[in-house]
C-alpha cells in the first residue's frame, strides 16, 4: 500500500449533489451544442464555469487542535486529542 499524502491540507467538495448536478449540466450543454468548436478549448465558452460548485477548504493540524480545544461541541464529539488528529488526517491529509 502506498504511503502518499496530500501536499497541502485541502478538503474538496466533490461529493455533494449540487456539484455533481452542475457538472452534469455543463457536460450536457457541451454535448448538445449544435455549432462547431473553432479551437481546441472553445468548448469552455459554451457553459459558464461560475455555475460549478467547487469548494476547497484549508485547515492545518494546529487549527484543528485549536478548534477542538475552544469548542465545547467538538470536545463532546471527539473525546481525545488523538481522535481529533486522526479525523483531520482522514479528511485533509490522506489521499
Amino acid at each position: 500500500m502506498s504511503r502518499s499524502v496530500k501536499k497541502s491540507p485541502v478538503w474538496t467538495d466533490h461529493r455533494t449533489p449540487g456539484t455533481r448536478w452542475s457538472k452534469r449540466q455543463a457536460s450536457k450543454a457541451v454535448r448538445r451544442f449544435a455549432g462547431d468548436f473553432k479551437k481546441g478549448k472553445w468548448y469552455r465558452k459554451v457553459y459558464c464555469s461560475w455555475n460549478n460548485c467547487d469548494y476547497r477548504f484549508f485547515k492545518t493540524r494546529q487549527q484543528a487542535i485549536e478548534e477542538w480545544e475552544t469548542s465545547p461541541w467538538r470536545q463532546n464529539r471527539y473525546l481525545t486529542r488523538a481522535e481529533v488528529i486522526q479525523d483531520w488526517e482522514k479528511v485533509y491529509r490522506r489521499k
